[in-house]
């Protein structure tokens, strides 16, 4: 018999309703949990046939069901923040805000008020219920809709996100986050509206539609940030980073839009060692094949991304670069995250148009090198002079093979070959070595 070893986590819960499509309500909340490093729990509200596509129909739980999971929640387990959802009814609003006082934790409401289409959900008497749920809240997470539905402001810049944030604080919530995914412009901006403050949350917009479950995403992210013991801004700011990651490498499911990437971190940190194993063994055949003509000046470097890379923290690179030895080409150091600075950035760059590519390395380029890539035919395009440096492989079907870069004063010249994966990144170079030969 082996020894048992438990796993203590923080506790979340999440009061909503159930989507058959897997995109939002509880099944969106307790992934989201599990990818913070939270243990979920549930009250489901509602009961919902729905998809990609839309809802086809929704059955709203009696009032002593929800009830008795409340009670079974919270009578055994160590809730450390909870987050409603869709509550369906008047009743069920009004139950859990009997209940609310009773919570020595956090509570996050996302007020599920608006469809997307921009009808209202609930009957009157359910949006009044919503302001004695609100007064027992920490933060409401309103979006532009539901916040002109609470406040009686239209929200359509952030002074206007302003007052209405401030007029929902009137029903004794103690902060609102007034989200700006509905408001038209390339920055999604986010307002977090205290008593004393306000607070500004900023992203570019993802160029996609397939934002199903993101309000329900979020305030998981926030509740399970509070679960854990995070303040309330530092859990706002977390949260939205997180969901500004999981829309951009979206779930291509269904037919219709899609769905965010609910364990969208939780895989890219579980592949960060794999990438970096990559690098390292890209390095390994540069070393056996001997790479020294085609390491720069500068020296070369190989950087990998992670799938979901979004910052130079989460790419691969040699710390110190390989060089040329009198042995041939040899690493400096090892392979460490963040090592790399100007090769990681182009990468980076290089994926906001094509977010597949995830390995690059720098090459010496020279008339001989030109040569060899004619030769070869692959697709290279030429960086120009103040370009950034991912304005290469904008307006592009497919990504080039190759990046070049010209010598200018106090630069030397170079072609960066790109890949979506290390093996092909590693046969191009030694092909393009091959070739030299």
């Amino acid at each position: 018999m082996r020894t048992p070893a438990p796993d203590s986590r923080p506790v979340a819960l999440t009061v909503a309703g159930s989507d058959s499509g897997g995109g939002a309500g509880i099944q969106a909340d307790l992934a989201t949990m599990v990818a913070h490093g939270v243990f979920g729990t549930s009250a489901i509200t509602a009961v919902t046939a729905q998809h990609t596509r839309g809802v086809e129909s929704s059955f709203a739980l009696p009032l002593e069901e929800v009830e008795a999971q409340l009670d079974a929640v919270t009578g055994d387990f160590a809730v450390g923040a909870a987050k409603t959802g869709m509550l369906a009814t008047t009743e069920i609003v009004q139950l859990v805000a009997d209940r609310a006082p009773d919570f020595d934790f956090p509570l996050v409401v996302d007020p599920v008020m608006v469809a997307t289409s921009g009808d209202r959900l609930l009957e009157p008497e359910a949006e009044r219920a919503y302001e004695d749920l609100l007064g027992e809240a920490t933060l409401a997470t309103p979006n532009a809709d539901e916040a002109e539905v609470l406040s009686g402001v239209e929200v359509t810049d952030g002074e206007s996100a302003r007052e209405a944030g401030e007029a929902i604080l009137e029903t004794g919530v103690d902060a609102v986050l007034v989200k700006g995914g509905h408001i038209p412009g390339e920055t999604v901006r986010d307002r977090l509206v205290t008593e004393n403050r306000v607070e500004t949350f900023e992203h570019p917009r993802i160029g996609t539609e397939a934002t199903h479950g993101s309000g329900c995403t979020l305030a998981a992210a926030i509740a399970a940030r509070l679960a854990t013991g995070d303040p309330l801004e530092t859990a706002v700011e977390g949260a939205t980073d997180f969901l500004a990651r999981a829309v951009r490498y979206y779930y291509d499911v269904g037919e219709g839009h899609g769905a965010v990437n609910h364990v969208v971190d939780l895989r890219n940190a579980a592949a960060r060692e794999p990438t970096a194993e990559a690098v390292r063994e890209v390095v390994d055949r540069f070393v056996e094949r001997d790479v020294s003509r085609l390491v720069p000046e500068v020296g070369m470097n190989v950087v990998g991304a992670t799938p979901y890379a979004e910052s130079v923290a989460e790419t691969a690179a040699v710390e110190g670069r390989i060089t040329r030895t009198l042995e041939g080409a040899h690493p400096n150091r090892g392979v460490r995250f963040g090592a790399s600075s100007y090769l990681a950035a182009f990468l980076l760059a290089a994926r906001e148009s094509a977010p597949e590519l995830r390995f690059a390395v720098n090459c010496r380029f020279d008339g001989e090198i030109e040569d060899a890539l004619e030769e070869l035919g692959w697709a290279t395009v030429e960086n120009g002079d103040g370009n950034e440096p991912g304005d290469a492989f904008a307006d592009r079907e497919t990504p080039p093979v190759a990046v070049i870069d010209r010598a200018d004063v106090g630069k030397e010249a170079t072609a960066k070959l790109v890949a979506a994966d290390a093996e092909t990144l590693a046969d191009r170079t030694l092909e393009l070595c091959d070739r030299l030969e």
